[in-house]
């Protein structure tokens, strides 16, 4: 199975940190965004990636290449663990590129990896969302894939008030976590939304959303929204939510990202301690 990984919006709600960075580059502590939803995809046995990128999205492509002038400063000055680190990052999958040539939405952005991912279920990964968790975020829809062999949603919970920037589904309850979807819907008003099950950034699609995407029309500002397109594809197959295990961050909210950057920096070996001394101090 491929991954797509859609990473060619334009960061507008992280300006102007994001006016001349991808927004995906943007770290936790010394680790990009993107590098986590990779490592995700590569952890749930997925190595064969492709992101969509755009215009001033460069770094995501040098991020992941060779860096042989940096390589052979470190050989020199006998920074071996770092060497390794980057030399790792390198071979972390087999990742591939191409551009979104217009910002039409995520919808758009999907059908461009058409060609690359040909008539087999994949994966997608926001890049805007980041998952901890004992098993993959990805994986837990994999295995669900493999029991129902149709497209997989993960949602969660989310507060009536935030519930219009989500897409929202409408389901059949099976257990405590997974729901056969009988509607999906775009960012519904809260008084409208048919249920608190907001979609995030984690999907095991069929080939066949192509078909769905090319026939889904253009929505606000003329963008072709995914979760329009797999409400047509609902009508010709089921569709299946689950709410997956895991803590997960929107690191295109502010808050979200700091309280990511945070506890990553208190889960690491090299500064957990030392930091957590220092909010501890900080709070008194």
């Amino acid at each position: 199975m491929k991954a797509v990984i859609p990473a060619a919006g334009l960061g507008t709600r992280f300006l102007p940190a994001t006016k001349a960075q991808p927004k995906e580059m943007l770290p936790l502590v010394d680790k990009p965004a993107i590098q986590f939803v990779i490592e995700e995809a590569i952890a749930s046995g997925v190595d064969d990636i492709l992101i969509i990128t755009g215009r001033g999205k460069r770094a995501i492509e040098d991020h992941f290449d060779k860096s042989f002038e940096l390589e052979h400063v470190l050989r020199k000055d006998g920074k071996h663990d770092l060497l390794r680190e980057i030399e790792q990052i390198a071979e972390l999958a087999d990742i591939h590129f191409i551009r979104q040539k217009e910002a039409r939405g995520l919808g758009h952005a999907i059908s461009c990896a058409e060609k690359h991912v040909g008539n087999e279920p994949f994966v997608v990964l926001l890049g805007d969302d980041i998952i901890f968790s004992k098993k993959p975020c990805t994986k837990q829809a994999i295995e669900l894939y493999e029991k129902y062999k149709t497209s997989i949603i993960a949602v969660e919970e989310v507060p009536r008030e935030m519930i219009q920037s989500y897409g929202v589904i409408k389901g059949e309850k099976i257990n405590r976590a997974l729901f056969r979807i009988l509607d999906l819907v775009e960012k519904p008003k809260p008084e409208e939304a048919p249920s608190n099950l907001g979609i995030i950034g984690r999907y095991v699609l069929t080939p066949e959303i192509f078909d769905a995407l090319k026939k889904t029309k253009p929505g606000k500002a003329g963008e072709i929204q995914l979760t329009d397109a797999l409400r047509l594809l609902k009508k010709s197959q089921p569709m299946y939510a689950y709410i997956f295990e895991g803590k997960r961050y929107d690191l295109g909210n502010k808050f979200d990202y700091m309280r990511a950057s945070v506890e990553y920096a208190l889960s690491r070996d090299d500064i957990g301690k030392k930091f957590r001394k220092y909010l501890k101090e900080l709070v008194k």
